[in-house]
């Protein structure tokens, strides 16, 4: 059971005792969640990777920075038209069978971008850019039911007394990925080329559904209740839910609008180039940076999970985060601007298992696939769109001047959260067993 509340700590002749969290192993001793989270960290692994193989190759045969945000763009739209139907598919089908769906078509556009864009076979209709597009494109389909495909699963194998210790440990796990990835794909493209770089995402999306594939019958099994109604007033439904729920609208539109402008991972090979005066390999670490910090915290929030999350601390964190990218703005040294990197990716991790957890909570059974699916779009429309949006400020700003006004764009959007929605700021949300 479930504690919602807005309030201070003392309420009507009653009062919370605060303890400290307690160090707790409990959920990764639960075999359906490690091989989630093995296909989670595969997957993750492969599509980093191949974020920065397809960047790097693309500047490098057109040298243009608008090309780059067009192809955050590519995965984008598609991306975005789908998740309107995924969720509806996903709560009225089983989420296994999804999931697994998404990861085989994913897998199979890994071996097609392989054997094209790594030099395996003539490209046949066109250039290697135009086929890197298109598989691309097809990423952004497989992704947009892959989310919450996932998210539906994830309250399946994980109790509910831990799903914030279960955030907080996929949080990590992917931000293992986030390192490893572009840091591995921009070695193997530096030193060996494309033709065995495209060979990471490959494997790792193999090895992704072979995880997949050994999860046990419960899970693979498990469908939500049939619901008489169509596919336009089960997506009308999510949405309403969504738009009645102040608190998980205004953290789903926070996180969105503040990597939309706050965000610089598309232009970071033109930075890397003209800033910084780096290689693919200096790429391959930038990219990782964030992920050097978000490591750090999602690992000692997954030993020690939050017994309170409170929409305040997701406040602080989203502004920490655009300090960070002013300070990374600012940064010509290589290692001044990873410190700052590490630092957003810190604050970051924060937010991801601030808003995993409330949207887990707060979030009815048969709901979950179209809740995540609308969350989805959001976090699409800052990732992918805002790649497009860096690319063309770059274009037209200039590189560093776009990353300031991402930035200071990022800390007008908190203050005008915390003015427009102070529910957000008193909420706080926390388990029976710790109250007296």
């Amino acid at each position: 059971m479930i504690k919602v509340d807005s309030k201070p700590f003392a309420t009507k002749g009653y009062f919370v005792k605060r303890r400290l969290p307690q160090f707790t192993l409990d959920v990764m001793r639960i075999r359906d969640f490690r091989l989630l989270m093995l296909t989670r960290l595969f997957a993750f692994m492969a599509t980093q990777a191949q974020a920065v193989i397809v960047g790097w190759q693309i500047y490098s045969l057109t040298k243009s920075t608008l090309l780059l945000g067009l192809a955050g763009l590519a995965e984008a739209l598609p991306a975005l038209f789908c998740a309107l139907f995924a969720g509806h598919i996903i709560d009225k089908s089983r989420p296994h069978r999804v999931y697994i769906l998404c990861i085989g078509v994913m897998a199979l556009n890994s071996l097609a971008l392989l054997i094209f864009a790594g030099g395996y076979a003539n490209v046949p209709f066109g250039s290697v850019v135009g086929w890197i597009f298109a598989g691309v494109f097809i990423s952004g389909i497989a992704r947009s039911f892959g989310m919450p495909s996932s998210f539906t699963l994830f309250p399946q194998v994980v109790p509910r007394k831990l799903i914030s210790a279960g955030a907080a440990w996929q949080g990590s796990i992917l931000q293992i990925g986030a390192i490893s990835g572009p840091a591995i794909g921009g070695l193997i493209y530096g030193g060996y080329g494309a033709s065995i770089a495209w060979l990471l995402p490959a494997g790792l999306m193999l090895a992704a559904f072979i995880m997949l594939c050994a999860m046990s019958a419960s899970p693979r099994q498990y469908k939500s209740q049939p619901r008489n109604e169509t596919a336009i007033d089960s997506i009308k439904g999510g949405w309403l839910f969504i738009l009645k729920s102040p608190v998980l609208l205004s953290v789903m539109a926070l996180d969105m609008f503040a990597v939309l402008f706050g965000g610089a991972v598309a232009i970071l090979p033109a930075y890397a180039d003209q800033v910084l005066h780096v290689g693919s390999e200096g790429l391959g670490l930038l990219r990782a940076s964030p992920a050097i910090g978000a490591i750090v915290i999602a690992l000692v929030l997954a030993l020690w999970p939050m017994k309170i999350v409170r929409g305040a601390t997701l406040l602080w964190v989203v502004a920490g985060f655009g300090l960070s990218m002013i300070g990374f703005g600012f940064s010509t040294n290589f290692l001044a601007a990873m410190l700052f990197l590490t630092l957003s990716g810190g604050f970051d991790s924060v937010s991801l298992i601030v808003r995993a957890t409330l949207m887990q909570l707060l979030t009815p059974e048969d709901m979950r696939g179209r809740v995540s699916s609308i969350n989805s779009m959001f976090i699409i429309s800052s990732n992918e769109i805002g790649a497009f949006e860096s690319g063309l400020a770059a274009t037209l700003l200039g590189l560093v001047p776009s990353i300031l006004f991402g930035g200071i764009a990022t800390l007008g959007i908190v203050t005008g959260v915390v003015f427009l929605v102070p529910k957000l700021r008193r909420t706080r949300i926390e388990t029976v067993e710790d109250t007296y």
